[in-house]
C-alpha cells in the first residue's frame, strides 16, 4: 500500500513503463472508463493486480514461466493515438514521450493532440484569438500548443527566494509588446466558475506610469457561482484546496507565456463586516536591476486576488478578479518597471511542473518572512535615529 501514496506523476510514469499498453486499452473499456476521464484510478488498480500478480508468481511452485506482455510498438498506432493519448493530461503526455521514443514520434507527428491538451487545460486559450497566438509559438506552426504548454504549465525556475538565485543583469527588451494577452481560468472543485481573454495595451503613457493593474470585471460585473458562502473564518479555509486559478500572461511579439498564478490560493480570508471573502494567488518573481530598482524590488509579488461576496441565495459571486505587482514594501510598481519584470521572467527557465503548488505556496511564505525582516529591520534604525536625535538634541 506505500505505492499508493506516491505522486500521480509517478503512478502514470510506472504505468507506461510496467504495465502493457494493450492492457490498459483493455481494461479501460471494461471498466468502462469514458475518454475524458483521467486515468488515476486505472493506474493505481493496474498497479495492484500487478503486484498481487507478481506476489502471486513468486509464491507459486510451479516452474512456467509467465505469459509474454506486448511492448507499446506491438500495439496499433491508430488505438494507442485513439484509446490511449487521448486520455493523458499534459504532465503525464510528456513524461510518457520522454519515455517512450514511439509516443514521442506520435506526439510530433498529431498536431491536434497536444492543442487538445492546452484547451482541456485551460478553457481560455480555445478563443481563436488566443488559439492562432499559440500556433506561432514554433517556427513549423505544429509544435506550437506543445512550447506553449512548457511554457505556460511549471513555475519559473529558479526559485528568487534562495541565496543561490539572483536576477539577470540583463533588462533590455529587443521589443517591447504593444499588448499583453491574459488568458484566465477559475474552478471550484474542478468545475469551471469563470473563464476570459483580456487584451492589455503596454505603450500608452498612462500605462507606463500608473500602477500596473488588469482588471477582468468591471465594478458592476457579478459572476454567480454555486460556491456557498461561508459563514465564519473557519469554513473559508475549504477553499484553499478547492479553488484553483491559472492566469497565463502571453506576449504576442516574442511568442512567450509565463503562469502567474500559485495554481492554488495562498491566503484566504474574510472581512468581519462586509463578509466578503478575499482568495489570494501569487507568484514570486526577481525583480531588481531596471532603471528604478532598489533593495525593495529585489524580490516582487505578482499578487491575483478573487473577491467574492454573497448572494441572496447564499452562494457566493465573483465581483472583483485582478493582477498586481508590489515590492518588498508594498509598493505598487508601475506598468514600465513591472513590464521589465514579467519580460525578463518570460525569457527565463521554468521547473518541472512537479509539486508547483507547494513550491509556490513555499515560495510565498519566504517572500512574506523578508516582507517581515525588512519591516523591523527599518524599525530598529528609526528607533536608533530617535533615539541619536533625543540625544543630540539636549547636548
Amino acid at each position: 500500500m506505500k505505492s499508493l501514496s506516491k505522486s500521480c506523476l509517478d503512478i502514470k510514469r510506472k504505468l507506461i513503463l510496467d504495465v502493457s499498453i494493450w492492457e490498459l486499452y483493455t481494461l479501460s473499456d471494461s471498466w468502462g472508463i469514458t475518454q475524458s476521464e483521467d486515468l488515476d484510478h486505472l493506474c493505481i488498480n493496474v498497479t495492484i493486480s500487478k503486484e498481487r500478480e507478481t506476489t502471486t508468481n513468486n509464491m507459486s511452485i510451479a516452474t512456467a514461466s509467465p505469459p509474454h506482455t506486448a511492448g507499446i510498438s506491438s500495439l496499433h498506432t491508430d488505438i494507442l493515438e485513439s484509446h490511449v493519448l487521448t486520455r493523458l493530461d499534459g504532465q503525464t503526455l510528456a513524461s510518457a514521450s520522454c519515455a517512450s521514443a514511439t509516443i514521442h514520434s506520435m506526439s510530433e507527428r498529431n498536431h491536434r493532440l497536444w492543442s487538445d491538451v492546452c484547451h482541456s487545460t485551460w478553457p481560455s486559450t480555445s478563443g481563436e484569438l488566443v488559439d492562432g497566438i499559440i500556433s506561432t509559438f514554433s517556427d513549423d506552426y505544429s509544435n506550437g500548443p506543445r512550447e506553449f504548454f512548457s511554457q505556460s504549465f511549471p513555475l519559473p525556475s529558479p526559485d528568487p527566494t534562495t541565496s543561490t538565485a539572483t536576477p539577470s543583469s540583463s533588462s533590455s527588451m529587443v521589443s517591447p509588446p504593444s499588448g499583453l494577452i491574459s488568458a484566465v481560468d477559475v474552478y471550484y472543485r474542478n468545475e469551471l466558475i469563470f473563464t476570459k481573454t483580456e487584451e492589455t495595451e503596454t505603450v500608452s503613457g498612462w500605462f507606463q506610469c500608473s500602477p500596473f493593474r488588469i482588471d477582468l470585471l468591471d465594478p458592476k460585473d457579478i459572476v454567480p457561482t454555486q460556491i456557498p458562502h461561508p459563514d465564519g473564518e473557519h469554513t473559508c479555509s475549504h477553499l484553499i484546496d478547492d479553488m484553483t486559478l491559472s492566469w497565463i500572461l502571453i506576449d504576442p511579439v516574442s511568442k512567450r507565456a509565463i503562469n502567474l498564478s500559485s495554481h492554488k490560493p495562498v491566503s484566504v480570508q474574510r472581512h468581519w463586516l462586509s463578509g466578503e471573502v478575499q482568495v489570494r494567488f501569487a507568484s514570486i518573481l526577481p525583480g531588481g536591476n531596471h532603471k528604478h530598482s532598489s533593495e525593495a524590488t529585489a524580490f516582487v509579488q505578482c499578487g491575483i486576488v478573487v473577491n467574492c461576496g454573497g448572494s441572496e441565495g447564499g452562494e457566493m459571486q465573483v465581483r472583483e478578479l485582478s493582477m498586481e505587482v508590489e515590492d518588498m514594501d508594498g509598493k505598487h510598481l508601475n506598468g514600465r518597471d513591472s513590464l521589465v519584470i514579467l519580460e525578463r521572467t518570460m525569457k527565463g527557465k521554468r521547473g518541472n511542473g512537479v509539486k508547483r503548488e507547494e513550491e509556490a505556496r513555499d515560495r510565498h511564505n519566504k517572500f512574506e518572512e523578508m516582507k517581515r525582516e525588512r519591516r523591523e529591520r527599518k524599525l530598529r534604525v528609526e528607533e536608533t535615529l530617535d533615539t541619536l536625535s533625543v540625544a543630540f538634541g539636549r547636548i
